[in-house]
């Protein structure tokens, strides 16, 4: 349960400063499109086009921030087969505090203090988890299932890709959504995945949930850049969370045999409901104002829409 917890939390970490790294590559880039006033930088609809997150993708910034994900992803991967889900994800997405705090030195954000008290309650709340949790069901579930969870993975990518594009720049929250959704099915996937523990290639590479694992998390990666592109870090990093946790949580209980402590139960699902409502309060006063966040201000200034209220 230690080694878990430590693994969680090393992933959280960097998690926490890739988003807030990638944010910052996304808004420079965003800057350099507005200066040349390109209009292939944006959709129909006002939200950033393929070239424009591609370009954010190449800053130093943004290519530093992925690595740092792609080392979150690997120890998140570890800690979601040492602890119940519930658990895991929520720790890994308590990133949020990270990102926060970071965002006010790298990004010049000024966080209000309802802002500050949401992100209390989401560390309070990962208290009572921790305290919760017993010990993670199995992971051996029919390949059917496998087959059902890329389905859903595909859909939520190609869905949330969809709806942002329509959306354009009012879309910040849904992709932070949709993103979590995805890397809750990266969370899943990596549970159940065959072939790892004994090591079979032939299992590994035979069994859709290695697929949906790839889909979901590039998948969500892209979408996390569109929401880091149109609104407030904080913003879309909450509503990240609740996608990664709530999903996952639930199926780890109910499909996988996740437990808690005899008699934490009511302690268990009162952290993840703190958790979970601390991480839209988050979301929802995190928010930019109306034409705030599209054009964040240079790290050490403070955006209108990030003032304190």
């Amino acid at each position: 349960m230690i080694i878990g917890l430590l693994t969680a939390v090393a992933a959280s970490a960097g998690y926490g400063t890739g988003s807030v790294l990638q944010a910052l590559g996304s808004r420079k880039s965003a800057r350099r499109e507005a200066a040349k006033a390109s209009a292939s930088g944006v959709t129909q609809h006002g939200g950033p086009s393929l070239a424009s997150t591609a370009k954010a993708a190449v800053t130093w910034e943004f290519m530093l921030g992925t690595v740092l994900d792609f080392v979150g992803f690997g120890l998140g991967a570890l800690a979601a087969r040492l602890l119940p889900l519930f658990l895991s994800q929520t720790v890994i997405s308590a990133n949020l505090v990270i990102t926060a705090v970071l965002s006010v030195k790298l990004l010049g954000l000024r966080l209000s203090r309802a802002e500050w008290t949401s992100i209390a309650v989401v560390c309070s709340a990962l208290v009572l988890l921790a305290t919760a949790a017993g010990p993670e069901g199995g992971g051996h579930t029919p390949l059917a299932a496998h087959w059902w969870l890329l389905a859903a993975s595909v859909v939520l990518v190609g869905g949330g890709t969809v709806v942002v594009r329509l959306l354009g720049a009012r879309a910040a929250i849904l992709a932070g959504l949709f993103s979590g959704l995805g890397f809750g099915a990266l969370g899943i996937g990596v549970r159940v995945l065959n072939g790892v523990e004994p090591f079979d290639l032939p299992s590994l590479l035979g069994d859709p949930a290695l697929y949906a694992i790839l889909v979901a998390g590039l998948g969500g990666m892209y979408l996390h850049t569109v929401a880091l592109q149109l609104g407030s870090v904080n913003g879309a990093t909450a509503a990240l969370v609740v996608g990664e946790t709530v999903v996952p949580g639930v199926l780890g209980v109910l499909w996988l045999g996740d437990s808690s402590r005899p008699g934490f139960a009511w302690v268990a699902v009162l952290g993840f409901v703190v958790a979970v409502a601390g991480a839209v309060a988050v979301a929802w006063f995190g928010e930019p104002e109306p034409g705030a966040g599209a054009d964040p201000a240079p790290a050490g200034e403070v955006p209108a829409g990030t003032a304190a209220r």
